[in-house]
């Protein structure tokens, strides 16, 4: 089995509904609000596996929060709150190894994302807020 179809045969085996894919581009997008996951992009490209949700826009002036954004990624399970290149948004991304995949290690990942969401949203929504 190729490694996309195994890919979504492990999502689609946790319940989720796939709101977008892209066969060619080896990528799906899921959305699961009871989980705060809203848009999360699942890339395969080989030899990694990319998951990638958009969290919130990074306003200026924003360098206290960004050393914060470092505290919270020393105690995520998975994955870690990144930038995009313009420094401008921000994102949450975790990558795995294709070749030995398996639908716990994606699950993680997953929950991983859930469980950051639910610890600090609500610092994301009082920095947003100002």
């Amino acid at each position: 089995m190729a490694d996309f179809e195994k890919v979504k045969e492990y999502i689609l085996d946790m319940g989720f509904v796939l709101s977008h894919e892209d066969a060619p581009e080896e990528l799906v997008v899921i959305d699961d609000e009871r989980r705060a996951i809203n848009n999360l992009v699942i890339d395969c490209e080989d030899p990694i596996l990319i998951l990638e949700q958009v969290i919130m826009p990074m306003p200026a002036g924003s360098s206290d929060f960004c050393k914060r954004l470092l505290q919270m990624n020393r105690n995520l399970v998975h994955g870690a709150f990144v930038l995009d290149e313009e420094g401008t948004t921000l994102l949450f991304r975790d990558t795995l190894q294709l070749q030995n995949l398996d639908r716990n290690e994606l699950e993680g990942s997953i929950d991983a994302l859930s469980l950051a969401l639910a610890e600090y949203g609500d610092e994301f929504v009082k920095f947003v807020r100002g």
